[in-house]
């Protein structure tokens, strides 16, 4: 029960929108807040940068198969599902909220998390490391590539020159800073994951405050009913339900074995907060982005309850023919 309950960070997320609710910033304050939460994206995705170890995400390309099958759900079959669901916009979902889940739908996976549960159940914890990371690198790319494709091709938004140099100047240069020292800080980054954590966390908390000022400044509370939560919370579940399926069932289709089923699982299903909502605060800058990054943070919530659960199934199921095998011998 323990670990259906909401973790830490997910408690700080919603001191954070509370805080934002009861006291939001605006005027010139926010625009210095903003310039330290600019900076403070740039520094998370440097660490990104510097955490991820090349070497791993090459030696999983030799697990191709499995490897293309992760990326084509996360960044081809989820985001066909986030288009699925503009049939029910506007007259079910509403437009903000419509977006907020289609820039969900494009969004990388996790890292420690989905290396967690992997490990958890008993999957291809190797396997897992370099899905996960590549998912990150390419992301950088891919997700503000399909916010273009898909926003633009519903008249939404568009991807201008300054959005191209803002992603190159807060995301991808920090990132490949990162990669470029990794041989050299790469090690004591990761060994001071406890001593950094508050940094990815404080820019995450940063940009959600300052997001949801600007929404509730905007009058989002007053627009988005209680039944419009629920709602949310319900397409957010039914989207998590249909990829596990997809990754369940795809798995066995391509013939992989159960540890490399369990990794396509947990792997494919996830999408990153930590890098969604930096993301959105760089792609959509000068719109209010809390309604787009309202479905994400429930997703994450949902995602960690529901994973959970099922990394413990896969483990008892694990341990089953184990203890079968012991007794017989």
């Amino acid at each position: 029960m323990k670990r259906l309950l909401p973790d830490t960070f997910t408690l700080l997320l919603v001191g954070a929108v509370l805080l934002a609710s009861l006291l939001p910033i605006s005027g010139e304050p926010a625009q210095w807040f903003s310039i330290a939460t600019n900076a403070a994206i740039a520094l998370l995705f440097f660490l990104h940068g510097a955490r991820l170890s090349t070497d791993v995400v090459i030696a999983g390309f030799l697990h191709w198969r499995l490897q293309l099958f992760i990326l084509v759900t996360t960044f081809v079959a989820f985001p066909l599902l986030g288009l699925g669901l503009g049939l029910f916009s506007p007259w079910l979902i509403d437009q903000p909220i419509y977006l907020g889940l289609l820039f969900l739908c494009v969004l990388p996976s996790t890292v420690q998390s989905s290396i967690a549960f992997t490990s958890m159940a008993g999957g291809n914890v190797p396997a897992a490391i370099c899905a996960a990371s590549t998912s990150n690198i390419l992301g950088i790319f891919l997700t503000p590539a399909l916010v273009a494709l898909l926003f633009s091709a519903g008249g939404h938004v568009g991807m201008s020159f300054d959005m191209v140099w803002k992603i190159m100047l807060q995301l991808f240069l920090p990132f490949v800073a990162g990669q470029v020292l990794q041989p050299f800080i790469g090690n004591w980054i990761r060994s001071k994951k406890t001593l950094l954590n508050p940094f990815d966390r404080g820019s995450i908390l940063m940009v959600v405050y300052l997001a949801f000022s600007e929404a509730v400044t905007e009058g989002i509370w007053q627009k988005l009913a209680i039944e419009d939560l629920a709602l949310l919370i319900v397409v957010d579940c039914l989207l998590l339900a249909a990829v596990l399926a997809i990754t369940s069932f795809g798995g066995k289709l391509f013939g992989f074995n159960r540890e490399d089923r369990i990794t396509a699982v947990f792997c494919g299903s996830k999408k990153s907060l930590a890098s969604g909502v930096p993301m959105a605060s760089v792609i959509f800058a000068g719109q209010s982005i809390g309604a787009i990054v309202l479905p994400l943070m429930l997703f994450h919530q949902i995602q960690l309850m529901v994973c959970a659960w099922l990394a413990r199934v896969y483990a008892e199921r694990k341990k089953g023919p184990e203890a079968s095998a012991a007794q017989a011998g």
